[in-house]
């Protein structure tokens, strides 16, 4: 029985705890030890915690938290892989918590210290930019942009680009929102695929998108604006700001965009507000859609989720945003530009697609959906034939 005991002593390890518990904590030590250490700014004290290779990445980052929480711990021996939840805000701009998948792989010396020998996404999840480079930091009047592989002149024009982009979304959307924005500028499309996570084919073309939670509350992190600088490059000074407010507009709208709202009208308002101001006739704003419309191609319906995927025929992708487009711009010109955001919000209250559109014609614009249909295609006619 003693013998037993004894032997249950020393599986368990001291205290009755499980080996493998302890371990556990004491790896959850070191990483709390290596997060001050970020925040800190301190090279050396990240050192002791093990590889300092990733230190330089982080070092110009804005932080206002950065922790760690062990999530699991898969040990070979004096080598462990971790897996790890991290959790960091940009000083500034998030108002909760990024989350971040990791994995960790730790080595033990001779006297039982753990140490970090890499630091990496976890699987499946999206890259983080310092995964990618030492990140560059500019700051605008109403902007951040953190950029990897690029000039300090680049990144200040993107810079610029947003400070023009958050009062024009404030003027036309209004200002309850944080009326700030995050831009993340990596070295080329590849890199934008990593941060997102997906592969580099499916934002080929895509000048930059909007990450974020849909229906996302007042508390919920910064959305980030993802920039592919391989498409970007190819905009002119005028598409540049278009794409920039475009992208702006969906940061300040994410609270009131839910699974209810359809890509026609979030991408036809971003459209509207990003085209707002720049005096272009719906012909120059709508080129795809105004050549079907001139050789009586008119669309039978606005266009489905469906039509805004990325299937490699630019010209369908084009009609579908030129046409989520006129619907906001139709709205605008008939109801008010009031209205057209009394509209939005009106979608968005609604959790479920079903009857949330047509809910909001009636109450807001006193319409139906086979109404406003009709008189859109009919406005096609009239501003592109």
């Amino acid at each position: 029985m003693v013998a037993l005991v004894l032997l249950l002593v020393f599986l368990t390890g001291c205290g009755g705890r499980p080996a493998a518990d302890s371990a556990t904590a004491d790896v959850q030590r070191l990483l709390d030890r290596r997060a001050v250490a970020v925040l800190d700014r301190d090279e050396r004290a990240y050192a002791r915690t093990g590889t300092a290779a990733d230190f330089a990445r982080l070092r110009a980052l804005p932080l206002a938290d950065w922790a760690y929480r062990v999530t699991g711990l898969h040990r070979t021996g004096d080598t462990a892989t971790a897996d790890a939840e991290l959790r960091y805000r940009v000083a500034g701009y998030d108002r909760a918590p990024v989350t971040a998948g990791r994995t960790l792989r730790l080595s033990r010396d001779a006297d039982g210290r753990w140490s970090v020998d890499a630091d990496r996404p976890a699987r499946k999840s999206a890259q983080q930019l310092w995964d990618q480079g030492a990140v560059q930091v500019v700051r605008g009047e109403r902007s951040l942009v953190l950029g990897v592989g690029q000039s300090g002149r680049s990144l200040r024009g993107f810079a610029d680009l947003a400070d023009r982009a958050v009062p024009a979304v404030s003027e036309a959307w209004g200002t309850d929102w944080g009326r700030r924005v995050v831009l993340l500028v990596p070295k080329s499309l590849e890199g934008m695929a990593g941060l997102l996570g997906s592969p580099a084919s499916s934002y080929r073309g895509i000048a930059a998108v909007t990450t974020g939670e849909t229906g996302a509350p007042a508390q919920a992190p910064a959305d980030r604006v993802i920039v592919n600088p391989d498409a970007f490059s190819l905009l002119g000074t005028f598409g540049e700001q278009v794409v920039v407010t475009h992208e702006t507009t969906h940061v300040a709208t994410r609270a009131h965009t839910t699974p209810a709202t359809p890509l026609w009208l979030s991408e036809g308002y971003a459209d509207w507000v990003g085209y707002r101001a720049t005096g272009r006739t719906p012909r120059e704003a709508a080129p795809e859609l105004s050549r079907a419309v001139t050789q009586g191609r008119i669309p039978s319906a606005l266009p489905a989720d469906k039509d805004f995927g990325f299937t490699g025929d630019a010209s369908r992708l084009a009609r579908a945003y030129e046409s989520g487009w006129t619907a906001c711009r139709l709205i605008a010109d008939r109801w008010g530009e009031a209205r057209l955001g009394e509209f939005y919000r009106a979608v968005g209250e609604h959790r479920k697609r079903a009857g949330a559109v047509e809910e909001a014609m009636r109450e807001v614009l006193g319409t139906t959906p086979g109404a406003f249909s009709q008189e859109w295609r009919e406005y096609l006619r009239v501003q592109l034939g």
